[in-house]
């Protein structure tokens, strides 16, 4: 078993400057969990703590059933990749993963069926002796993640790992920590300010903010639910798109009021309005920039934006516009599903009608920003 609890963890720097508060946090034995958040939130903090690398101002945290608040980070049987490698500059890529079985004494056939045997999974047997400097950052990010595979840890912690590598090499690399998480199968604990990292890595999400978690649960769980307002926001790209707007009922349906228009609140998201007796009131309304529809006029659900920037993404357009209060709505768009002539007139100034069905809606409290239906 290698499981990691957190309780009621807490880290302060100084007096007051408070980076993790009120943690709390079970991962399961061979899960993978993402901490996922902008900078500064908390998430390397939180990893750090695991590792032992930063003291805990308050709280527990166990593995495998045991607390290690005191223990080194030598003594806790876990593994860490950091976001800039950590290599060793004079030792070639054999001697760099073979250190800490050096460190420990285990015998050199041992040290070398083991390095050998992580350096065929992750693809660089050829390179075992070369040294760092003459080496990619994809490649010095697999001897990295190779160092931490010959130790055998209970636990697998990643910091940012793929940080530092350009757009190509993070979508293959993270094609290949997908596959390696197969072939070692143990506990990681990874973190990460990207959230497409996050959606496609972890079994579970936990989204942070200042210090605070704001959501923990499995990809769709977060895309599909949000907690609230921020969630909405960071999760997704682009971001949610979010309207001031009302929530009323009437005759025993709920509708949203928006821009004079009323949208049925219509599936399993009008029962639980009915089912709950949902008050009405003035509400935040999201909707994905997926999930919105060109229309026209005729359409009694549409509403006219206002296009000001066309960002062409290839098989996909961003549209930016902005709504008749003066809103900003992004709508994307996939180039296969419009006309050739439709698409080399979306530019700025042109004038188009979107929609979008009751159930691509999420409904925000104003004051809190809380998601009504997680309520």
């Amino acid at each position: 078993m290698a499981t990691v609890k957190l309780t009621n963890v807490k880290k302060v720097y100084g007096k007051d400057v408070v980076a993790v508060q009120d943690f709390n946090l079970e991962i399961k034995d061979k899960e993978f969990v993402v901490f996922v958040g902008p900078s500064g939130c908390g998430k390397s903090t939180t990893l750090r703590m695991i590792a032992g690398l930063e003291d805990i101002t308050g709280g527990t945290i166990e593995i495998d059933g045991v607390v290690v608040n005191d223990l080194q980070p030598r003594d806790r049987d876990i593994a860490m990749v950091f976001q800039n490698y950590a290599l060793y500059p004079h030792l070639t890529v054999f001697e760099n993963m073979a250190f800490s079985l050096r460190l420990k004494k285990v015998p050199q056939d041992i040290v070398y069926k083991k390095v050998t045997e992580a350096a065929e999974i992750l693809g660089i047997t050829e390179y075992l002796t070369r040294k760092p400097r003459n080496l990619s950052g994809g490649q010095r990010q697999r001897v990295a993640i190779g160092r931490a595979m010959v130790r055998d840890s209970k636990v697998f912690l990643m910091d940012e790992p793929l940080s530092n590598l350009d757009a190509k090499l993070r979508n293959q690399m993270r094609a290949e920590i997908i596959l390696l998480r197969k072939k070692i199968d143990t506990t990681f604990v990874y973190v990460t300010h990207d959230q497409t990292e996050a959606m496609t890595l972890g079994d579970r999400i936990v989204v942070m903010k200042d210090g605070f978690i704001q959501q923990v649960g499995t990809p769709e769980e977060v895309f599909d639910s949000p907690a609230n307002l921020f969630v909405a926001e960071f999760i997704g790209a682009p971001k949610m798109n979010i309207l001031e707007s009302k929530l009323v009922s009437e005759n025993g349906q709920y509708y949203v009021d928006l821009f004079g228009k009323k949208l049925l609140v219509d599936g399993k998201k009008g029962e639980y309005f009915k089912t709950k007796a949902v008050k009405a009131q003035d509400i935040r309304l999201g909707v994905r920039p997926e999930h919105v529809k060109l229309s026209d006029m005729t359409d009694k659900s549409a509403f006219e934006c206002t296009i000001e920037v066309n960002e062409m993404m290839g098989s996909e357009l961003y549209l930016h516009t902005v709504t008749p209060n003066g809103d900003k709505f992004v709508v994307r768009v996939q180039t296969i599903n419009i006309s050739d002539e439709l698409r080399h007139s979306l530019n700025y100034g042109k004038k188009i009608y979107v929609t979008f069905e009751g159930k691509a809606m999420h409904f925000f409290d104003k004051a809190e920003g809380k998601n009504l239906i997680n309520a």
